[in-house]
């Protein structure tokens, strides 16, 4: 049986508003095991997407534990993290406004390579940016290109490379299809699955759409004003749902 490469204990983000505290992320737990998806599932707002961000600490959570290999990772330094982050990344929900418009591919997908001095020659950066590129189904002619001279497939494309840049081993993906066609929704899907499979990677997917991670997850958590509501193996949340928030969804 695969160990847990992250666990998730009694984790909650509040925000402070004018009518009082915001309980986006109220007392949820969860385990994940190496090489698995987690789809966690809900309407907007539902807290979701802090949730995955909060497990990243790109924000901080308000209190909870957040084990990720074996350590708990909430109890690190700004200094200690960035070593945890080479293998906890996130691709986001819209390519557009994820990609700085300035830079070209080869730029974007290196700039964590040469920040992280995962690589320092020169030449050998720009080998591993046509590694990458390759990998996520980028033609090398691109390497050159804007994000706004390429479709929204070909932005996530670049997304996915660059969380790949630092081999990962946990990547969230808030939203990663919801912003492109259908048509290049599932092409996206097979890409992560694909990439899961080659790579051992361990997802934690968001999306408000149940549909599309009925086939790509191992099991699914519904969310809904903060908490999990429903946890349960794909196939079963499917066939047999039992809270009526699921049913709705």
């Amino acid at each position: 049986m695969a160990e847990n490469i992250l666990e998730v204990r009694h984790l909650k983000k509040y925000f402070k508003t004018g009518s009082g505290m915001l309980h986006a992320v109220d007392d949820i737990s969860f385990d994940l095991q190496e090489g698995r998806t987690l789809g966690l599932v809900g309407e907007s707002g539902c807290g979701k997407s802090t949730t995955g961000r909060s497990i990243l600490r790109l924000i901080e959570p308000t209190s909870g534990e957040i084990f990720f290999q074996g350590k708990d990772i909430t109890k690190l330094s700004k200094g200690q993290m960035r070593h945890v982050r080479k293998d906890m990344q996130i691709i986001f929900q819209d390519p557009f406004s994820s990609l700085d418009p300035k830079k070209t591919i080869n730029q974007i997908i290196s700039e964590p390579i040469r920040v992280n001095r995962i690589l320092t020659d020169k030449h050998a950066i720009e080998d591993r940016v046509l590694e990458l590129m390759e990998t996520v189904g980028l033609a090398e002619r691109l390497i050159n290109s804007y994000p706004h001279e390429l479709d929204g497939g070909r932005r996530q494309r670049i997304g996915i490379a660059r969380a790949l840049a630092m081999r990962p081993k946990l990547i969230v993906c808030d939203e990663p299809v919801s912003a492109l066609d259908v048509s290049i929704q599932a092409q996206i899907l097979n890409l992560l699955k694909t990439l899961q499979e080659k790579m051992h990677l361990t997802y934690i997917f968001i999306t408000h759409d149940l549909s599309v991670v009925n086939h790509f997850s191992d099991e699914i958590a519904v969310m809904y004003l903060g908490s999990i509501v429903e946890k349960a193996p794909a196939e079963e949340l499917f066939n047999n749902p039992i809270h009526p928030y699921t049913c709705l969804l």
